[in-house]
């Protein structure tokens, strides 16, 4: 069989280059100067309750956020961060934890230094770290406290909580302009001066630049890639991405996925996180997985094997292929933690399942191992391929429990320890 002829690479659309230089070590994971994007998260336990802020964190981590935010927002939550480390590491999970600090976080840090050794970075909102006079010594403080620990910083903007003073004065020099822009653009430029001049601040009291990530976040999609373009143009800080206040379900994912993607194609973007409103009783690792479905189907990184399925159409009356995807897909994500280490590269699996024979054969060609299951009116059989050419043909009741052992089969044949190494590799 002729092998399909690749596109030349100078035809194939990528991501410009990255834009930080700048790299920042947070506890063990790098984070901008090259390093690959990293997805983070964030608890919405009460970080006061050691026991379910750890239990969140574990299953974060467990789902694949690299690092993971939690709020310490008065005495309680302080004291307990140190109790939230050790217990975190007496279980082997090593993921570096961030202080979400508001208004009196340069108390707490300086009350609890317990708590100030544990965490591995500190979150500041320059809009909220002190009012009038006591903004710059507040500030001060937090930062001379992140350099006696060594601990980088996050120095967040964000819509909600703008330096009011700032803006303001942003505002009335734009009514004296000759050409004035408009209100909304002003509160843009607010939002990276916000940032930039926080960083510069920081800077002068002895933090380097290797030690601080910015962001500006905001809640709408079009103002999100507009102050993080300006931002990124003004200045070579690693940077953090996400949309503040997405929304719940499909509205919260499209519109993260839509900002993020333009700006991390722009070659913006060193750290992620999709701010998911959950569902009631739902899963806050959703937030875990969007991230990196996005980073995975746009190319950057690769996370878990992926499943092509066919959505489905008036051939595709059996609910069949749907079923055996989703069993498929759960199943992978479910086992990964363990296949990691178990059986290394297989993040690069590709599955296929679809439902009939009209993309079936061609999709599962494509795939490492794909299944063409029947549709209406076709035979009651499904081939199966493997690595491209026709490997078995399944038939009968137990298609779907033959192919997944067929793909468990694959993957231990493939990326298990005595697995041989392909041409390709």
């Amino acid at each position: 069989m002729n092998k399909p002829v690749k596109p030349p690479q100078n035809d194939v659309a990528g991501p410009k280059s990255r834009h930080t230089t700048t790299q920042v070590m947070v506890g063990n994971v790098p984070v901008g100067g090259g390093a690959p994007i990293v997805v983070q998260s964030m608890t919405n336990t009460d970080t006061a309750d050691v026991a379910g802020t750890v239990e969140q964190i574990a299953a974060l981590s467990r789902a694949g956020s690299e690092l993971v935010r939690i709020t310490v927002d008065r005495d309680e939550a302080a004291a307990a961060v140190p109790h939230i480390r050790d217990a975190l590491r007496k279980r082997g999970i090593t993921t570096p934890l961030i202080g979400d600090f508001h208004y009196i976080g340069h108390k707490l840090l300086a009350d609890y230094p317990a708590c100030a050794e544990a965490l591995d970075k500190y979150r500041i909102n320059p809009g909220n770290v002190g009012f009038k006079n006591k903004r710059d010594s507040q500030f001060t403080d937090i930062i001379e406290i992140a350099i006696k620990n060594n601990k980088p910083v996050r120095i967040g903007a964000n819509w909600g909580s703008l330096d009011q003073e700032l803006l303001t004065r942003l505002m009335e020099d734009n009514a004296k302009s000759p050409d004035p822009l408009d209100a909304r653009a002003v509160t843009r430029e607010a939002m990276v001066q916000s940032a930039l001049l926080s960083a510069a601040r920081a800077e002068e009291i002895g933090m380097p630049k290797n030690k601080m990530i910015l962001s500006a976040k905001v809640s709408a999609v079009q103002d999100l890639i507009a102050v993080y373009r300006e931002l990124a143009s003004r200045s070579d800080y690693a940077i953090h991405l996400g949309l503040t206040e997405a929304g719940m379900g499909s509205k919260g994912i499209v519109a993260s996925s839509a900002a993020l993607g333009i700006l991390l194609q722009d070659g913006i973007g060193d750290t992620i996180r999709i701010s998911l409103t959950p569902e009631p009783g739902g899963d806050r690792t959703l937030e875990v997985q969007v991230a990196q479905e996005l980073l995975q189907t746009m190319g950057f990184r690769t996370f878990v094997p992926l499943v092509a399925a066919c959505p489905g159409c008036g051939r595709t009356t059996s609910t069949t292929f749907q079923e055996l995807a989703r069993s498929i897909q759960d199943f992978i994500r479910d086992e990964m933690p363990g296949w990691k280490t178990q059986y290394p590269g297989v993040e690069e699996l590709n599955v296929a399942v679809m439902g009939c024979i009209v993309n079936g054969p061609g999709e599962s060609k494509h795939a490492n191992i794909g299944i063409s299951l029947p549709g209406t009116g076709e035979a009651p059989a499904a081939p199966v391929f493997v690595d491209g050419k026709k490997f078995r043909t399944l038939r009968g009741p137990t298609i779907a429990a033959e192919f997944k052992a067929l793909v468990i089969d694959y993957i231990d044949q493939r990326y298990g320890a005595g697995a041989k190494p392909t041409a390709a590799e």
